[in-house]
C-alpha cells in the first residue's frame, strides 16, 4: 500500500432517508498530488471531501488514509487541514489570533508557533494586517487568512471546498497562482473541490469529474479535455461546450450524419469496426470546427445563423438540421441565412456510443497500442536464444 495515498474501496454514502449521494466509488488519490474533485451542483465532490476531514461517516466500503482504514477514526486525528467557502474566522480575534488559535490549543511549542506564524504571513502577504480583526480585511484578504490557519498545521492533507468562489475574477486568478506556489512549497496531498471548470484546469495534476455521486473520469487536465471518457466529460469541460452531433456509421468509410455524408479516414474506420457500432455521437469542439463558405459534397452543409462578437474571436452559430452549432473563428466571411460548410479535422474529433455515451477511443491510443505491442515482441526476440549454425 503506497505511502500517504487515500484510497476509496467501493464506498457508498447514504442518508438515514435512503438518498445515495456516492456510489461505489473506487478513487486513489496519490501522496503530495493536487488533485480537484470537480462536478456540477449536487454531485457529491464536497461529500467526498468532507467524508477525508472526517465530517462525513462512509456508510458502505473502506477509506484508507495513510495505510490505515479511518471510516472510524475522528477528524482530529487524521492529519487533515482544511480551508472552507465561507472561512469561518472568528470575528474578535487578530489575524495572528486566527492563525494560531488551533496550534495554541494543541500545545504547540510557542517558538515553533511563531517560527510558523512568520513563515505563512510572509508566504501570503499578510505580515501587515497581522494585528487586524476579519471585519477589517477586504474578502481576498480573508482568504489568505483562512488558508494561512490551515497551512500553518502543516498537516499532511490540505482540503479545499470551494475557497475561491467569494472572490472576484481578478482575485480568483491570483489566488489560483498562490494556491500553486503554496502546494509546490510544502509538498501536502492538496484536494481542492469546484464546480469551475477553468480552475480545476489550472490548478489540477489530475481532475476527478463527478456527476450524480458516480466518477465520470480521473485523469491530467489535458486528457480530460483532448480525450474525454464520455459525453458528459466532453460537454462539461470546455466553454463553449463541444459539439455533439447524432451520427450512424454506413459501414465501409460512410459516417451519416441526417441525410449528409462523411467519409472517414482509415484511423477511424478501424475504431469503429473494432467497437461494432452503428449508432454514434460525432463531438466536435467549437475551435476545431472550421467553416468554409458555400457547399461542399465531401463536408457537412449548415447555414448561419447568427454571430456573437467576443473582442478577441468570434462565436459563429450554425444550424446543420435541426441541431444549432458553434464554431470559433478569428474572423467572419458569412452572415445570416449564408450558406456554409466544414470538413471535420479528423485530428480532433471524438466519436461516442450514443447507448451508453462512452468514448470509442481514438487513433493515438490505437497507435500507442501498436508501438507497445511492437515493443513487447522485440523485447522477446531480443531474449530468444539464437539458433546456432
Amino acid at each position: 500500500m503506497a505511502g500517504k495515498d487515500i484510497i476509496f474501496e467501493n464506498v457508498k454514502k447514504s442518508y438515514e432517508d435512503k438518498t445515495t449521494v456516492i456510489e461505489n466509488l473506487n478513487l486513489t488519490i496519490k501522496e503530495g498530488e493536487r488533485l480537484v474533485l470537480l462536478g456540477p451542483s449536487g454531485c457529491g465532490k464536497s461529500t467526498t471531501l468532507r467524508m477525508i476531514a472526517g465530517l462525513e461517516d462512509v456508510t458502505e466500503g473502506k477509506l484508507i488514509m495513510d495505510g490505515k482504514v479511518v471510516n472510524d477514526i475522528p477528524s482530529g486525528k487524521r492529519g487533515v487541514s482544511m480551508v472552507f467557502q465561507n472561512y469561518a474566522l472568528y470575528p474578535h480575534m487578530t489575524v495572528e489570533k486566527n492563525i494560531t488559535y488551533a496550534l495554541s490549543v494543541h500545545k504547540v511549542d510557542k517558538n515553533d508557533i511563531k517560527e510558523r506564524l512568520e513563515q505563512v504571513l510572509e508566504i501570503l502577504g499578510l505580515k501587515e494586517y497581522a494585528g487586524r480583526k476579519p471585519k477589517e480585511l477586504s474578502g481576498g484578504q480573508r482568504q489568505r487568512v483562512a488558508l494561512a490557519r490551515a497551512l500553518v498545521k502543516r498537516s499532511d492533507y490540505l482540503l479545499l471546498d470551494e475557497p475561491l468562489s467569494n472572490l472576484d475574477a481578478k482575485l480568483r486568478l491570483k489566488a489560483r497562482k498562490e494556491l500553486v506556489k503554496i502546494h509546490e512549497l510544502y509538498g501536502q496531498t492538496f484536494i481542492y473541490v469546484t464546480h469551475d471548470q477553468v480552475e480545476a484546469m489550472t490548478v489540477a495534476n489530475r481532475i476527478a469529474l463527478m456527476k450524480d455521486g458516480v466518477l465520470q473520469m480521473l485523469d491530467t487536465p489535458y486528457r480530460v479535455y483532448h480525450r474525454p471518457a464520455n459525453v458528459f466529460t466532453a460537454t462539461f469541460i470546455g466553454s463553449p461546450s463541444m459539439n455533439i452531433i447524432e451520427a450512424e456509421w454506413g459501414g465501409g468509410e460512410r459516417l451519416m450524419v441526417g441525410d449528409q455524408c462523411l467519409k472517414l479516414p482509415q484511423m477511424w474506420k478501424e475504431i469503429v469496426e473494432k467497437h461494432g457500432r452503428t449508432k454514434l455521437y460525432l463531438g466536435i469542439r467549437p475551435e476545431n470546427l472550421k467553416l468554409c463558405p458555400g457547399h461542399n459534397s465531401e463536408g457537412l452543409n449548415a447555414e448561419v445563423e447568427y454571430v456573437e462578437d467576443y473582442g478577441n474571436r468570434y462565436g459563429i452559430y450554425i444550424k446543420l438540421g435541426e441541431l444549432e452549432l458553434i464554431s470559433m473563428a478569428d474572423s467572419v466571411f458569412a452572415g445570416r441565412g449564408e450558406k456554409v460548410h466544414f470538413v471535420p479535422d479528423y485530428d480532433h474529433i471524438h466519436l461516442f456510443d450514443r447507448e451508453n455515451t462512452n468514448s470509442l477511443g481514438y487513433p493515438a491510443e490505437l497507435e500507442e497500442g501498436k508501438e507497445e505491442s511492437n515493443s513487447f515482441m522485440q523485447a522477446i526476440l531480443n531474449e530468444s536464444p539464437k539458433q546456432e549454425d
